[in-house]
C-alpha cells in the first residue's frame, strides 16, 4: 500500500514526539548493540522514515512504539549494509526478544542504565575492559585483539559472555525490583 502524504499538522506531531522521545530512541539503539559509531546514522534515518510515514501514526496511540519499531528496522538495515566482522550484534532473535513489551508499557532506560552500570561493575577486570573498549570507544574486534594480546575468536566468546551475564543481570535485577513494588 503507497504511503499517503502527510500534512503538515501530522509532519508537526511526528517531528515534535520523535525530539521528545531522543534520548530514549538513541539510548534504545545502544541498548541494542547499534554502538555509538551507528547510533546517529540510525537516528537521522529513523527521523527521515518517521517524517515519510506520518500520516500513518494515530494520535493517541504509542508514538514511542512506533519509533521504536521503525528504529529496529533501520539498525538491522545498518548491520546488513556492514561486512559482517565490522559490527559486534546481537542476533535478530535476541532482538525481538529484547523490543517485546507489554502494550501500554513504556521502555524506561534510566533504570536499565542505573541497572547496566551496576552489573558491568560485576564483570572481571578484562571484560570490563573489552566491554568498554567495544561499546565506549567503538574498537572492532580485531583492534580489541590486538589491544588485549588474545585472538579475534577469543574476543568475539568473550564479547558474548560479557553481553549474557550483563542481558541476564540486568533482566534479573529488573524482574527483583518489579516484585518488589
Amino acid at each position: 500500500m503507497p504511503s499517503i502524504e502527510p500534512t503538515p499538522e501530522q509532519l508537526a506531531l511526528v517531528q515534535g514526539l520523535f525530539i521528545q522521545n531522543l534520548p530514549a530512541l538513541k539510548g534504545f539503539v545502544l541498548a541494542l548493540g547499534g554502538g555509538f559509531d551507528l547510533v546517529d546514522d540510525v537516528i537521522q534515518e529513523t527521523f527521515i522514515t518517521v517524517g515519510a510515514k506520518a500520516s500513518e501514526f494515530k494520535p493517541g496511540t504509542n508514538f514511542r512504539a512506533w519509533a521504536f519499531a521503525i528504529a529496529k528496522y533501520k539498525l538491522l538495515q545498518a548491520f546488513d549494509s556492514k561486512a559482517k566482522n565490522d559490527v559486534e550484534r546481537l542476533s535478530p532473535d535476541v532482538m525481538e526478544v529484547l523490543c517485546a513489551q507489554e502494550p501500554g508499557e513504556e521502555w524506561d532506560f534510566e533504570d536499565q542504565w542505573r541497572l547496566l552500570s551496576s552489573c558491568t561493575k560485576q564483570l572481571s577486570p578484562k571484560a570490563h575492559q573489552m566491554i568498554e573498549l567495544r561499546y565506549q570507544l567503538s574498537k572492532r574486534p580485531t583492534e580489541i585483539a590486538q589491544l588485549m594480546g588474545w585472538t579475534v575468536d577469543a574476543v568475539h566468546v568473550a564479547l558474548s559472555r560479557a553481553r549474557d551475564f550483563l542481558r541476564d543481570c540486568v533482566k534479573r535485577r529488573m524482574n527483583t525490583e518489579a516484585g518488589q513494588s
